[in-house]
């Protein structure tokens, strides 16, 4: 059997990341491949119930270390519910978001670090890791602008923070992929959608061969 393959989308806000996962599924099952689309927190009927939680209501609804246990336990149902079946069965997932939103999104302050995050994955989820990360990177303003336009002021409770949260995380996407080449590919995200997809298929070639 043909081995399955994992690929996350990763970045800030508006940076286009629901758009190319959905392009690049269409563009692997052209290929042939049978294709997962997923989505964190969510994916199953149980994780995306914590993502109603997670993400609705007010920012100081959930302390953050709560917080962080709610996304590993939505994480955990993920994977042995749709991600590992499908990647048993040979197919390809392919996730708007995974363990490295955690890391980015949930550290950087003085509550929780990365070993920390990184312990409650091992915990939840047997430390699964994508064998392919992109983030897509944008411009703070161009980002900023996106996302507005996206959620027409209905912002939920983690993307309505203050820009000096969201410029952090994306200075920790960037930073795991300095960190991690082989499985982080940093991706310009200002290019137009086809160009995008086409970038992101020659990053995954040496997994279709």
């Amino acid at each position: 059997m043909t081995k399955g393959r994992f690929i996350s989308l990763e970045g800030g806000e508006g940076t286009g990341k629901s758009t190319q996962v959905k392009a690049l599924a269409s563009a692997l099952e052209t290929k042939g491949y049978k294709v997962n689309v997923t989505r964190e927190p969510g994916g199953t009927p149980g994780a995306e119930v914590i993502r109603d939680l997670l993400l609705s209501g007010a920012d100081e609804k959930w302390h953050m270390r709560t917080e962080a246990l709610l996304f590993a336990a939505a994480r955990a149902e993920h994977c042995a519910k749709l991600i590992r079946p499908a990647l048993d069965r040979g197919e390809w997932v392919i996730s708007d978001r995974f363990i490295d939103s955690s890391r980015a999104y949930q550290t950087g302050g003085d509550q929780l670090t990365d070993r920390e995050i990184m312990a409650l994955h091992e915990v939840g989820s047997g430390a699964l890791m994508p064998d392919r990360t992109f983030v897509l990177d944008l411009p703070e303003a161009v980002a900023a602008k996106r996302a507005e336009a996206r959620d027409r002021g209905d912002s939920d409770r983690i993307g309505g923070r203050d820009s000096a949260y969201h410029r952090s995380v994306m200075q920790r996407f960037r930073q795991f992929a300095a960190d991690e080449p082989d499985r982080i590919r940093l991706i310009d995200a200002s290019q137009a959608v086809e160009p995008i997809t086409e970038l992101l298929l020659q990053n995954l070639g040496d997994m279709m061969a």
